[in-house]
């Protein structure tokens, strides 16, 4: 199984970066020719929504793309480290949630974030979120030429 790891500065400049990494990784892993334009598309997405999500909350960690081939399957993990609230709540002065109005600006926010995961769960048949105090990860899974050869 071989893994590549990019971490980069939550910087809007830095997605094209990380979309040539991984479109260049998952040739090489055996990514069909014809989806590399969706894996393009959805680590954009994916890192872009990232980006958004340190730049709003004010995170100075790095955004981090995980590019993994194996037998089967080429998988990209993003991954924000935004710690991910219920909606409808916020923190508090002491960092702990509470319940309230939710306001225009992070109701945009929370519209813009639904869609751009609409866009990747459109783009990849493979994906899976999930999200908790500690940050989201963004799992996309493509197969490869390999296993269309293995039974």
């Amino acid at each position: 199984m071989a893994t590549v790891e990019l971490l980069f500065s939550a910087l809007p400049n830095h997605v094209r970066t990380a979309r040539l990494v991984a479109a260049a990784v998952a040739r090489r892993a055996g990514v069909d020719e014809a989806v590399l334009d969706e894996v393009r598309l959805a680590v954009g997405e994916a890192c872009s929504r990232a980006v958004g999500l340190h730049l709003s909350n004010n995170v100075s960690a790095p955004v981090r793309v995980v590019l993994i081939e194996d037998e089967k399957n080429f998988s990209i993990e993003v991954a924000d480290e935004v710690p991910h609230l219920p909606v409808g709540s916020q923190p508090d002065g002491d960092g702990s949630a509470a319940a309230g109005a939710v306001s225009p600006d992070e109701a945009l926010a929370e519209e813009e974030d639904e869609m751009g995961l609409a866009v990747i769960s459109g783009l990849v048949d493979d994906v899976e979120v999930t999200a908790g105090e500690t940050g989201g990860l963004i799992r996309m899974r493509w197969p490869t030429a390999a296993a269309a050869v293995l039974p």
